[in-house]
C-alpha cells in the first residue's frame, strides 16, 4: 500500500502525488480511494486502494533510471505497421502497461512518424496523451517544470 504524500504512475493518466487516503461511498460501496494530484492542470483521480496492483499502479522511477529513458527517446524507431489502425492498437497496449518504457517507445515513434507524414487525428490524441504521462513522470523524478520536461523530449527525440 502506497502512503500520503508518495509519487505514483497511474497507467494511461500518469505520474502524481498521493494527497489523501480517503473511504468514500460510491455506488452504496464503501471503499478506499487514493487522491492523486498531477503536476499540471488541475487534475486530481481516485484510485481505488483494493485494485490498484490490478490496474498497474506503480512507484515514479529513480533518477538513474530517467538515462533509459532519454537512451529509448533517442534510439531507433521501432518496427511499427503501416496500418494506422493496427498501430494504434499495439501502442494502446504498451501505454495500457504504464511502463514508463513503452510509454517513451509511443512517443518516440508517433512524434517520428507525425514529422515524416503526419498523423491521423486518432494518432495525435495518443501522442498527446502519452507525452504528457511521460512528462508527469519527468517533472516529478527530475523536480522541474512542466515546459523544462517537455524539452528534455523534444530534444532527445
Amino acid at each position: 500500500m502506497f502512503v500520503i504524500g508518495e509519487k505514483i504512475v497511474y497507467p494511461m493518466h500518469g505520474a502524481g502525488i498521493i494527497e489523501e487516503i480517503e473511504e468514500k461511498l460510491i455506488l452504496g460501496e464503501s471503499r478506499k480511494y487514493y487522491i492523486l494530484k498531477v503536476p499540471f492542470g488541475d487534475m486530481k483521480i481516485m484510485i481505488p486502494v483494493d485494485s490498484s496492483n490490478d490496474i498497474g499502479v506503480r512507484s515514479i522511477i529513480s533518477v538513474d533510471e530517467i538515462d533509459a529513458v532519454m537512451d529509448i527517446l533517442s534510439a531507433g524507431s521501432s518496427e511499427m505497421s503501416n496500418n494506422w489502425n493496427r498501430r494504434y492498437r499495439e501502442n494502446m497496449e504498451k501505454l495500457k502497461t504504464g511502463d514508463i518504457y513503452s510509454v517513451a517507445e509511443v512517443v518516440r515513434n508517433l512524434m517520428r512518424t507525425d514529422r515524416e507524414k503526419k498523423l491521423s487525428t486518432g494518432e495525435k490524441k495518443m501522442l498527446s496523451n502519452a507525452k504528457q504521462i511521460l512528462v508527469s513522470e519527468i517533472i516529478l523524478v527530475k523536480e522541474i517544470d512542466p515546459e523544462a520536461a517537455e524539452e528534455i523530449i523534444n530534444k532527445s527525440v
